[in-house]
């Protein structure tokens, strides 16, 4: 009987540190200290797709009695999107939501779904403290296509009050709305990196830019480059939610899709909480072809403002392993934000992630905050004798700066689509934009069948059963883009200047 009960004993046990190490696994890196989920326009408490709680703002404790009315909604998005889409609250006066939060930086993100269709009609202003983040704002012109679910999230640094004041003002003569509210504390010290200033180096000057406790960011654009979407459930901690980059790759250069599963190393300066795994251990990068254009992202952004754009690095591949193997540059609205960008040098190693900051400026050259394109494009450096021209990026962020009144509004953009310049190949020095061209035109038709042939092979995925992603071709070239004549000044390996055929949209 007593050996039963040891064997019993030993049993559950050993059941109790399984269960034990499965939730440590489970458990993300970082578990943030103020984490609200309001659900506005709801009475009750309800549960999102995705698991997470969100409470009803009825009679809630962080709205004071006002006269507001609420109604239901449709939401149109075809991915079905339920809580906090369905419901909303509908302001005809001023209306302020109060959090109590600890000190120190937050997330806020604000969820509109437009699709009621008197919401089009819908203009409002929203503050967050003493930072104004929508002037006049619509969402439903906000949101391409329209009438899908939108999300607008800002960092804010809560400072000296316990609290957090988010005010919904509608515009003369309108109203607003309001689906659902997120607050979520992040790690200090991660995007402010420094405890009072953080200098980042000023895109195109040879100077820095000082953010501090005091500034605001809008999130932009976060991306897992070369890989998939990760929802918010599957971040580090903080809720954010990772998209894939196709859609702001420009033109045919699609590079390669790089995957393997590598232990990684976090450090210090890039803690576990950074970045999910996955977006360390996917890539986008160039392959043998990488010569003949730069890999590039082209992003929609308000003109009139500084913007923070962070990019993470990982090197996975099997074939770098040391300084020099891989060079390259990286620039950022045709300026050059890195001569010699070096993983390798920058990590320490293989498998160990490393993030880099830069700011830039987008100039406002008309007066009116039109939508201008923020350039990001990368090409090999084989001046210092590097092994392999290529580049990589793992992930990227990109976030807007309050300007000097403490500002994040633009203005509404047009319900027009947005279309990008026409494409150009981006060639290295010399011979390489003739031997493109002689090829295409002097080779004729089975010449030109013969270019697209070897050009035809990218965005493919490679993952680790293959034996050398540096070997795939990963360019795609149509017969008119191969023999296409570029007018513009041939100065190098630089991102070709095309600013002249940049977002022009018309608007509210």
């Amino acid at each position: 009987m007593f050996t039963l009960n040891l064997h019993l004993y030993t049993f559950l046990l050993l059941l109790l540190l399984l269960s034990s190490t499965a939730t440590a696994a489970t458990q993300p890196p970082y578990t943030p200290t103020d984490h609200f989920l309001l659900n506005c326009g709801s009475t009750t408490n309800s549960t999102s797709s995705d698991g997470r709680n969100w409470d009803g703002d009825t009679h809630s404790k962080f709205s004071p009695s006002t006269t507001t009315t609420t109604t239901t909604t449709t939401s149109t998005n075809p991915s079905g999107a339920g809580v906090p889409f369905t419901t909303a609250r509908i302001f005809h006066s001023p209306f302020t939501y109060t959090f109590p939060v600890s000190p120190g930086p937050k997330f806020l993100r604000l969820y509109f779904n437009p699709a009621t269709p008197n919401f089009s009609t819908s203009f409002f202003s929203v503050t967050a403290g003493q930072h104004s983040l929508l002037t006049n704002f619509s969402a439903f012109l906000a949101e391409s296509p329209p009438l899908s679910n939108l999300v607008k999230e800002y960092f804010l640094n809560v400072k000296n009050t316990p609290k957090l004041d988010v005010t919904i003002c509608p515009s003369p003569n309108s109203f607003a709305f309001l689906n659902g509210i997120e607050i979520v504390s992040i790690p200090e010290g991660f995007y402010v990196r420094n405890e009072n200033v953080d200098h980042i180096p000023l895109v195109g000057q040879n100077t820095f830019f000082e953010i501090d406790n005091n500034t605001s960011f809008e999130t932009l654009y976060r991306l897992n480059v070369g890989g998939n979407y990760v929802p918010a459930t599957g971040d580090t901690g903080m809720f954010r939610e990772w998209y894939q980059d196709d859609d702001y790759i420009y033109g045919a250069a699609l590079g390669l899709l790089v995957h393997r599963n590598v232990p990684i190393e976090y450090t210090s300066e890039t803690p576990n909480y950074s970045a999910p795994e996955t977006v360390y251990t996917t890539t986008r990068t160039m392959g043998n072809l990488s010569l003949f254009y730069n890999l590039t992202w082209l992003f929609p952004v308000d003109a009139g403002f500084y913007y923070l754009v962070r990019l993470y690095f990982c090197e996975i591949q099997l074939e770098v392993t040391k300084e020099n193997q891989r060079m390259f540059r990286i620039f950022i609205n045709n300026q050059t934000a890195e001569e010699e960008a070096d993983v390798i040098a920058w990590s320490g190693g293989t498998g160990i992630p490393v993030f880099k900051d830069y700011v830039v400026q987008v100039v406002d050259t008309d007066g009116r905050r039109s939508k201008r394109y923020l350039w990001l494009a990368m090409h090999p450096n084989l001046e210092t004798g590097s092994q392999y021209g290529n580049a990589i990026l793992n992930g990227l962020e990109i976030f807007k700066l309050n300007n000097s009144d403490g500002s994040l509004a633009g203005r509404n953009p047009d319900s027009q689509s947005i279309k990008p310049p026409p494409y150009r190949a981006s060639p290295e020095k010399g011979k390489s934009k003739a031997f493109l061209v002689i090829v295409a035109v002097t080779g004729g038709v089975i010449g030109g069948i013969a270019l697209l042939s070897i050009l035809e092979g990218g965005g493919a995925m490679s993952t680790e059963d293959d034996d050398n992603v540096f070997s795939g071709s990963t360019k795609r070239l149509t017969w008119s883009e191969s023999s296409e004549k570029s007018t513009s000044k041939n100065d190098g390996f630089k991102a070709e200047p095309i600013f002249s055929e940049l977002l022009n949209p018309t608007g509210r």
